[in-house]
């Protein structure tokens, strides 16, 4: 039952898609208004990584995510397709936030966040440097895009690894392997920038 509800939704956000596409302009409200709880669940995951900030709080992210997201999602092929642009969309606004903290102290207490738990199973909760991970993830699009792009959508979107596999044209094996690959690099590339 949750399954169909589930396919019912995701369906009604590629309607809405493919009519923005058209040219219809009237559906983009109806589209943010029901993908807003996904955008909220992804700020807050996001945000739960990040330390407390008196700038930038979950609504603060989705509405500005939303803001960029204006006119481009037309772009999206599909409800996850979508949210990767949101996802994105969040990561941009945070890092040029580290950017400009960074800035205001003068190259010093750049924005920290932790990187913990499931997706790079490091030990304990060290804080690191968004601008750190960011260009990390940009390293890694180098080696493999769709290795970096997997990591964007489980990590910043929040999608499980069907929804990912269905986005990428992966099967769930090739998601566990692209997984398993890009969760060692980063570790390994994120060690080597703390040593």
């Amino acid at each position: 039952m949750a399954q169909e509800a589930d396919r019912a939704f995701s369906g009604r956000v590629t309607h809405l898609l493919e009519r923005l596409r058209s040219g219809s302009e009237p559906e983009r409200a109806e589209l943010f208004e029901i993908v807003y709880a996904d955008l909220r669940r992804m700020a807050r995951a996001r945000m739960a990584r990040v330390p407390a900030s008196d700038t930038l709080q979950p609504t603060a992210l989705v509405h500005e995510a939303a803001l960029r997201l204006l006119g481009r999602e037309a772009e999206a092929n599909d409800r996850n397709h979508f949210l990767a642009l949101a996802a994105r969309a969040m990561r941009d606004i945070i890092v040029e936030q580290a950017r400009r903290h960074g800035a205001a102290k003068r190259g010093g207490d750049f924005q920290r966040l932790t990187l913990s738990g499931e997706w790079l199973a490091r030990e304990g909760d060290e804080p690191l440097d968004a601008l750190v991970v960011d260009e990390a993830l940009t390293a890694l699009a180098h080696v493999d895009s769709v290795a970096a792009r997997l990591v964007e959508l489980r990590v910043f979107a929040g999608l499980g690894v069907a929804e990912v596999a269905a986005e990428l044209g992966l099967s769930l094996s090739g998601v566990d392997r692209r997984w398993a690959f890009a969760r060692a690099w980063l570790a390994r590339r994120l060690a080597a920038v703390e040593d």
